[in-house]
């Protein structure tokens, strides 16, 4: 089930609030892990999920009351052999065959959703509980409820438990809040419905075009990096949005990261919860930058294969990561005074980010150097003919309301004359769900990308 879908929105979500709100404050948690479980397994068999809910749960207090770094060991080792199991064993094994020329058998392995948000969740329990910054949840129910809470499941934000801990057991739910939630889920919806999944259709009818040009993989590449943003910045924001629905403040995913300045600013605006889960538990612990000069650079490289690894069991997410290691150094070490806000910085960190989402999203490596090779005008391609330039003109304007979405203008406007747009609220909101509601019973092409992380 998403979001971004009928079942949710019209059936789902409504049930959830009025059995939510009609019950006593202290069943809610109850109410909560129940419709969560039932979110979760509407579209998934494998209860692994449980399994390291209970494994997490018992092993955070061990580590609470041994407070030693081999019972933290252990704990987080099992989380990483049982993501990497599911994750990454056939990557490995595929990988084993084609270096040495075997034929070792694949495993039957279906790739449980959300794995990697999870796991990461119950890694940063683990290790916080062990630095003694939260002390080890006594109530498994409670445990549960953060760790299946339905908004940020299968898809993120990773929410640590020492930021909503308290709210498990002692939140407050007001309207204020609860219009708050309607307001940025309604966005979420609008971002990945009415451009994202426009985006897409985009995309592929490009990528289908029997005569390409060199404006088509243009336009292309720019709709993979427009896509994916809006795709995962909305589930975001409508995961924020309903996490304020029932009492939960989850903290900002993204921060406008296409308006970035350097890809260092870009990593500090793109998907905040990973890159600081990446600087806070791997990052720092090795070192950060308080170390020698051939460490801090082994420091970087760890964690952006790692970042890269993360996304996916394939080498063109590696590469991903390895591209940014390369594009972070230089600017570390050569760039960093000459990158300020001026267009000249702006323009390279597009660019740069373009290419990266380009490698992202074609999982082939020869596929995705062909691309690259039209993308420069190559092998006598023409730079753009009359089907490239119809398409072009039907999707100009999806292209330019994105770029503008993409910006904080129309937010900075919005501030700048609210008591104007206060009135006019309910109208544009109640028109988003309207046209979002009528996009998606006549369209069934709803993907979303991060389901496979």
């Amino acid at each position: 089930m998403v979001f971004s879908s009928i079942t949710f929105l019209y059936y789902f979500l409504p049930i959830l609030l009025i059995v939510y709100y009609l019950i006593p404050k202290k069943f809610r948690n109850i109410v909560l892990l129940i419709f969560s479980l039932t979110f979760y397994f509407y579209g998934e068999k494998n209860i692994i999920l449980l399994l390291m809910c209970g494994f997490n749960y018992f092993f955070g207090k061990i580590i609470g009351k041994t407070k030693t770094k081999t019972s933290l060991a252990i704990g987080v080792i099992c989380n990483i052999l049982v993501l990497g199991y599911y994750k990454y064993c056939n990557f490995f094994i595929e990988n084993i065959n084609s270096l040495f020329q075997v034929d070792i058998p694949y495993f039957d392995i279906i790739l449980p959703l959300g794995i990697s948000f999870f796991t990461f969740q119950n890694i940063s329990y683990l290790i916080d509980v062990y630095k003694q910054d939260v002390l080890p949840q006594k109530n498994l129910l409670n445990y549960a409820t953060y760790i299946t809470l339905f908004p940020q499941l299968i898809a993120g934000p990773i929410i640590r438990y020492k930021d909503i801990n308290h709210e498990l057991e002692n939140r407050k739910e007001t309207f204020n809040q609860f219009s708050k939630g309607v307001s940025k889920f309604l966005v979420g919806l609008a971002k990945k419905v009415m451009i994202a999944n426009q985006i897409g259709q985009m995309c592929v009818v490009l990528n289908a075009m029997p005569e390409k040009t060199v404006v088509s993989h243009i336009l292309e590449a720019i709709g993979y990096t427009l896509q994916i943003y809006f795709d995962f910045s909305g589930y975001s924001d409508m995961a924020i949005g309903l996490g304020l629905f029932f009492g939960f403040n989850f903290k900002e995913n993204f921060n406008y990261p296409l308006i970035a300045n350097s890809i260092t600013d870009f990593w500090r605006r793109w998907h905040i919860s990973l890159s600081s889960f990446f600087r806070d538990y791997i990052y720092i612990p090795l070192g950060g930058n308080r170390v020698p000069f051939g460490k801090w650079i082994r420091n970087i490289l760890v964690v952006w294969l790692l970042t890269g690894l993360w996304h996916g069991a394939s080498w063109n997410f590696i590469l991903w990561g390895g591209y940014f290691f390369i594009f972070l150094l230089i600017e570390k070490l050569f760039l960093k005074k000459f990158l300020k806000n001026n267009i000249l910085s702006h323009l390279y960190t597009l660019i740069v980010i373009v290419i990266s989402f380009v490698i992202f999203n074609i999982t082939n490596l020869n596929d995705m150097f062909v691309f690259f090779f039209f993308l420069l005008g190559l092998n006598g391609l023409n730079f753009i003919n009359h089907t490239t330039y119809y398409y072009l003109k039907n999707y100009i304007i999806l292209l330019v309301i994105a770029g503008i979405a993409a910006t904080p203008l129309l937010k900075n406007i919005i501030n700048k004359n609210k008591k104007l747009f206060a009135s006019l609220e309910p109208i544009y909101f109640i028109g988003i769900l309207l046209i979002c509601t009528a996009m998606l019973l006549s369209n069934s092409f709803n993907p979303f990308i991060y389901f496979r992380f």
